[in-house]
């Protein structure tokens, strides 16, 4: 793929580099993208080909980043990651590898922190309530939640007294 892209080929990639500028993608995204678009699977294969040969579509390398951004802006579980991974088209032994990693503990706190602030510290039930349901839509274990939810609940009134 060295030199000039047939013409199709040269459009494809450019919607295909279009797509990448927003955000990296995983390559069934891209793949996908390129489908819907109305590309035939020769061009999306030698575009693929050439967007993998340039590290501009990897899948480990995606995860990765995927992986922490969640960590740092919007901390899920490893079952929730491993799901939102799945959805893009990541394999399960690269899943595997990059949820290996995950602290669920540390991911519900920071979870829990950013969320409490919404919270009214005047009432334990409610505070108690609204922050287990909010940790459990991010894939943590009840358990995790309320162990959680009680702790934050504890530091938080402490501070208050």
């Amino acid at each position: 793929m060295k030199g000039r892209l047939p013409s199709n080929d040269q459009s494809c990639l450019d919607v295909a580099l279009r797509y990448l500028s927003y955000r990296p993608r995983s390559e069934w995204e891209v793949r996908r993208h390129l489908e819907k678009k109305g590309f035939g699977p020769e061009p999306v294969q030698a575009v693929l080909r050439s967007l993998r040969e340039q590290k501009l579509v990897d899948d480990v390398a995606f995860a990765e980043f995927w992986k922490t951004n969640r960590e740092s802006f919007s901390p899920r579980s490893r079952a929730m990651l491993r799901s939102e991974l799945r959805r893009k088209g990541i394999t399960q032994d690269i899943i595997a590898e990059v949820v290996q990693g995950v602290d669920e503990e540390a991911s519900a706190w920071e979870a829990a922190q950013k969320r409490a602030r919404r919270f009214t510290m005047s009432d334990y039930d409610s505070f108690s309530r609204g922050l287990t349901a909010f940790l459990r839509q991010r894939g943590f274990n009840h358990e995790l939640a309320q162990q959680t939810a009680n702790y934050l609940w504890k530091e938080r009134h402490e501070e208050n007294v």
